[in-house]
């Protein structure tokens, strides 16, 4: 849509051509039943190999909790990584604290040498904060972790001869849920658009930036709280944003640190602001196969054209 953002065309114009495209983009981003069963075969047993490895028989409940994406709501199909917090025992940590040396990586190559017992033919690496598991249909993310006061956790870090960083998984995922609720459910479906786009235009950014931009975004948006009807206008209006956060800062939530969002995307994040700016000008002179032209140009064929 185009002009004065308080007015829309007649439904009978417009509604229905947006709101069924975006509808039918989100269901064609949705896994299926069958992908979810596998990422949470996969993290059952990644979590069982490990348990039994540091905890033996008396593995305490909650020692291995699904992060990220799959804990957030916000996965999208082709299936990512299945990312894991593993918690390791307090011994554990204690144990590598009397060794010298990169102690992160030290962490982070025995946790791999344990999950290689089970998958010695498995393209596996541990480097800066997780252990990496290649797996055919998924790679799982393994983070170890040590749990602080509080409900925080201390994560590997091997990078600068190694450290430990202040991870807050819980304040995380409330983040997104809360804000979600918030907005009936837009925000958790723009960060899934906005995944797409980054997967099918090769955008250089953290999908955990991404959630930080869109909180940040409908934050202050006047439709954050509308149906699929706005969703063009949604995806325009974010772009333009985005766009304007070059090189800004946000703070995690939780732990509070300062991440830096950059600028590599910048040029993308302009060229899909130009892109969806005409696709809404299209969509509102029902020219819907036009407009569909250029929401591919953003999330390739996962939207229809028409």
């Amino acid at each position: 849509m185009t002009g004065n953002p308080l007015f829309r065309a007649p439904p009978s114009l417009t509604s229905l051509s947006v709101s069924g495209r975006f509808t039918a983009l989100l269901n064609n981003l949705s896994l299926t039943k069958e992908q979810v069963t596998d990422g949470v075969t996969k993290f059952r047993r990644v979590a069982t190999i490990l348990g039994k490895a540091y905890y033996g028989d008396n593995a305490p409940a909650g020692n291995a909790i699904l992060v990220g994406s799959w804990a957030k709501g916000t996965q999208i199909r082709p299936p990512r990584d299945v990312d894991i917090l593993f918690r390791i025992p307090y011994s554990t940590y204690g144990r590598f604290e009397q060794r010298i040396g990169n102690r992160q990586s030290q962490l982070l190559q025995e946790v791999r040498t344990e999950l290689a017992k089970t998958y010695p033919n498995t393209d596996m690496r541990g480097d800066g904060q997780v252990v990496l598991v290649h797996f055919l249909s998924y790679a799982v993310e393994v983070v170890p972790a040590v749990l602080l006061k509080g409900g925080q956790y201390w994560v590997c870090n091997t990078r600068e001869g190694g450290n430990y960083k202040t991870f807050d998984p819980k304040a995380e995922v409330k983040y997104v849920i809360d804000f979600d609720a918030l907005t009936k459910g837009n925000t958790r479906k723009l960060v899934k658009m906005l995944k797409c786009w980054q997967d099918e235009c090769s955008v250089p950014i953290k999908s955990f930036h991404l959630e930080l931009l869109a909180i940040d975004f409908l934050r202050t948006w006047p439709h954050a709280d509308k149906s699929t009807v706005y969703y063009d206008w949604m995806v325009r209006d974010f772009f333009r944003h985005m766009v304007g956060r070059a090189e800004w800062s946000m703070k995690a939530p939780g732990t509070g640190e300062w991440l830096s969002l950059g600028s590599e995307w910048k040029s993308r994040a302009e060229t899909a602001l130009d892109r969806a700016t005409k696709a809404c000008e299209h969509e509102a002179q029902s020219y819907a196969y036009l407009a569909g032209e250029e929401w591919q140009k953003i999330f390739g064929t996962y939207i229809p054209i028409c």
